[in-house]
Formats: C-alpha cells, structure tokens, sequence
C-alpha cells in the first residue's frame, strides 16, 4: 500500500492542552503522503471513535501528555472494535511511563513514542503495518 492510500486521524483526547507534538507529527504524515485528518484539543473518546468512522480512517494516532492513557486509550478501542473498524491500527505518543507501554500493546496499540521520537520512525511505522494489513 502507498503512502497515498493511508488515511491517518491524529487527536489529543481528554483535557491536555498542549498539541505541538501532536501537530509535528501531523505535518510529518501529511508530508510522507499521507492523509491527515486533525480533530484538535479536548476529544472524548466518543469524538474520536465517531470521527474516526466519518473518516474511514485506516490509523488512528493518540497524543496524550495527561496521564490519562490507561482510561482512554482502552475506551477509544472498545468504540473502534463497536463501530465494526477491527483494521484501524492505534498509534500513541505522548508521555507514558515504560511500565505502561506492554499493557497498551496487550489492548492492541500499534506502537507507543515518547518524547523525542523520530517522526521518521512513526512514518515507516504507520507503511509496514498498513503493508501488513494490504
């Protein structure tokens, strides 16, 4: 699958108020190719479930610096799974403590990033797991 074909819904859920990371990592997708769908600030995870079928996205990416990912991140994916979207692959960044990463991969999040990741990373990522699933 191109880059061209993968349709990537990027959100800040719950009340953080800070979306830097997540509007780098945006433009980084946008200029890989990708289409980008930004929701802004302060999502419930009902927004986000909902924008991500309106969308037909294929990815959807978390940025969460609120600490609030063990509660919404399990309810973003329960919404996902409900709407019939068991493809829609969950990226995360943000900052989330190591302890937490292998239980939100259990979940089913594709990948976790951290503060200072390469948004090369997060692009090659988002290709192999689409070329996985084409």
């Amino acid at each position: 699958m191109v880059a061209e074909n993968i349709r990537v819904l990027v959100a800040k859920p719950g009340l953080d108020g800070h979306d830097r990371g997540a509007k780098v990592v945006a433009r980084a997708l946008r200029d890989a190719g990708m289409e980008v769908i930004y929701t802004g600030l302060r999502q419930t995870p009902e927004m986000i479930a909902e924008a991500a079928l309106q969308e037909d996205v294929d990815v959807i990416g978390l940025s969460i610096l609120s600490g609030a990912h063990m509660a919404l991140v399990p309810r973003i994916l329960e919404l996902v799974k409900a709407n019939g979207q068991n493809d829609v692959k969950l990226f995360l960044g943000g900052i989330i403590p190591d302890e937490d990463i292998a239980p939100l991969k259990e979940m089913g999040v594709t990948g976790v990033y951290g503060p200072g990741a390469s948004t090369e990373d997060i692009v090659a990522d988002i290709r192999a797991i689409k070329e996985k699933t084409a």
